[in-house]
């Protein structure tokens, strides 16, 4: 069947004004801030599930690939398609909020909707997620969040998006829509468990889109913390600076602990008067009144004296309770433990200011110069943290004169996902032409005032060749990463039984491999 009957067919499904084919719409759907992908026959964006669940029927039925996009801030390939023979599914249009149910502390949504939107919506009730979003939450998406492992704020304590999940709506590659949960029963029921019986939420969760697309998500809830207390700790050396945030973490004590190198963090601290009396207005905002508003400036202005030594890194950690004495118990711990590891108190600006300033924008698709990032993760026990600084800061030695040739830098962003794991995600930067996406995300009053750079091929082969480099170093230690995509070895990875049952559950839900293909690996 040709191409019009397709459009026609994905009209009837999702409606005539869902489906583009415009140029504008497939070159942004062909890729992400990195990878770039063959081009797909047509964007969809439906408003419902059955639209989501009726557009892939059609698409499938006809042996057409689908592929999931939620905020599409992927840097891992995650919807760039293998095969011109596909179309993207827009999840934009899922846009709502359904149930917030105060009393039962759980909240359903459309996969469509913004970290920043549950945020704002939870924000006048008292109640918040207990992961909250991404640095990305102004456009990345429960969705896309639940699919490919978001993680960031509260995450010290509460773990990822998926780990906050207790129900899903997922729309399967015949068009059935499927649900788990408490909402899995015939009858159904409030969606307060996660698990009756086998956890099918588990088993869609991580996934990439690769067993179906999520429509809906129920996600857990709690009452807002009454307290909340910053501090950050300038040290010599990420060896040191993990040592800290390990101790800190393993106590279960804090929401947010994370790493940010010197440079990093000196960037930030050398902003304007304007600039730090904006940051102060969102704290003033955000709950601290004209005091905390005073406090918070003095405060900015005396971390932007400060720089974290040169070559040094940062540890800023977030603490929130009930009391302010249990917050301030627990400051002091972290106090404690950050001294033992050789760590210098400084100004808090950084914590502050990004949890004042939630989900702002996203400019940071694009750094102050206007060049580009790529980032990688990995997930290791506390114990292994070392082994990953060091094997890393190994694979890059040899590279070091090509690099500087060509313009490339790494930062270095260290975080505790709950009190197992260590995260460690380096951060590859470097001048060259803009993709569609960093057009489109970013502000224009932003890009105004910057110059696009020239096409640099050279340096961004050097980074493609530098991410191969460190994403086998990630493997040979067991590491797990999030945003897997197409970029880190998932199904390859695993030993042989736990391979063989994922392609049995891939072959029952996907028979015909048509589920954003190759995602996983598989």
């Amino acid at each position: 069947m040709g191409s019009a009957q397709l459009l026609d067919a994905l009209r009837r499904a999702a409606g005539a004004g869902a489906v583009r084919t415009d140029e504008a719409a497939l070159a942004l759907a062909a890729s992400d801030l990195f990878a770039t992908g063959a081009r797909p026959l047509a964007v969809v964006r439906p408003d419902d599930s059955r639209g989501v669940a009726a557009t892939i029927a059609a698409a499938t039925g006809r042996g057409i690939a689908v592929l999931p996009r939620g905020g599409g801030l992927s840097y891992t390939a995650g919807y760039a398609s293998p095969t011109p023979d596909a179309i993207l599914v827009d999840l934009g249009g899922l846009n709502r909020i359904l149930t917030i149910a105060a009393d039962d502390l759980y909240i359903t949504v459309q996969a469509g909707v913004t970290w920043k939107q549950i945020d704002e919506a939870l924000r006048p009730l008292g109640l918040r997620l207990p992961f909250f979003g991404t640095f990305s939450g102004a456009g990345a998406t429960v969705g896309g969040g639940l699919s490919h492992g978001a993680l960031f704020f509260g995450s010290a304590r509460y773990g990822g998006a998926a780990d906050i999940a207790l129900a899903l709506e997922v729309a399967l590659a015949d068009g059935t829509l499927l649900r788990t949960g408490m909402g899995a029963l015939a009858q159904g029921a409030k969606p307060v468990l996660r698990s009756f019986g086998p956890d099918l939420t588990g088993l869609l969760t991580h996934d990439g889109g690769a067993f179906g697309i999520k429509t809906e998500a129920t996600l857990r809830l709690i009452r807002a913390p009454a307290h909340t207390d910053y501090a950050s700790f300038n040290f010599a050396d990420l060896v040191s600076a993990s040592a800290a945030l390990s101790a800190i973490a393993r106590e279960e004590i804090a929401e947010d602990i994370y790493i940010l190198d010197a440079e990093s963090v000196n960037a930030a601290t050398q902003v304007s008067v304007a600039q730090k009396a904006q940051g102060a207005w969102a704290i003033a905002r955000s709950g601290g009144g004209p005091l905390g508003a005073a406090r918070a400036l003095w405060s900015i202005a005396k971390g932007g004296l400060r720089r974290v030594p040169d070559g040094g890194y940062c540890v800023n950690v977030v603490l929130a309770g009930r009391s302010a004495r249990g917050v301030a118990d627990d400051l002091a711990i972290a106090r404690e433990l950050a001294s033992r590891c050789g760590g210098d108190e400084a100004a808090p600006l950084v914590p502050r200011v990004a949890r004042a300033d939630l989900f702002a924008n996203l400019n940071g698709v694009l750094d102050q110069r206007g060049g580009r990032w790529a980032a990688l993760n990995c997930k290791v026990a506390h114990s292994e943290a070392q082994a990953v600084i060091a094997g890393f800061d190994r694979i890059m030695a040899p590279h070091a004169a090509a690099m500087a040739r060509h313009g490339i830098t790494v930062t270095r962003l260290c975080s505790a996902l709950g009190s197992l794991a260590y995260s460690f995600e380096c951060v590859f930067h470097w001048q060259d032409e803009w993709l569609p996406l960093h057009r489109q995300a970013a502000e224009a009053s932003f890009l105004a005032g910057l110059t696009e750079p020239a096409a640099n091929p050279a340096a961004r082969d050097l980074v493609a060749t530098l991410r191969a480099d460190t994403v086998a170093l990630f493997r040979s230690l067991g590491g797990a990463s999030n945003q897997i995509g197409r970029t880190y070895p998932f199904i390859e990875a695993l030993s042989p039984a736990p391979a063989a049952l994922l392609r049995q559950v891939k072959a029952t839900l996907d028979p015909k491999g048509l589920m954003n293909p190759g995602v996983l690996g598989l």
